[in-house]
């Protein structure tokens, strides 16, 4: 097997491994904030706010991630 295509596959398995996992942690993110908000609704807007910061964290390291599997497709 050629070194590029298993660079390729790994860019590939790795790609869909970071989309899974951002996806996973900002659905249970978003659950956690509903069920917060349902539990206590004047804490809402601390919620609110606390998600869109987890979720921008989530989502910078999911595509970190995506950058290193388009350097190892592409080196």
């Amino acid at each position: 097997m050629d070194p590029a295509s298993l660079g390729y596959l790994g860019a590939g398995l790795g790609a869909g491994l970071v989309a899974l996992g951002a996806g996973l942690g900002i659905g249970r993110l978003a659950a956690s904030a509903l069920e917060g908000a349902a539990r206590q609704p004047e804490a809402s807007g601390d919620l609110r706010t606390t998600m869109i910061i987890a979720a921008a964290l989530i989502e910078g390291v999911a595509l970190f991630g995506l950058v290193i599997c388009i350097i190892l497709a592409t080196a």
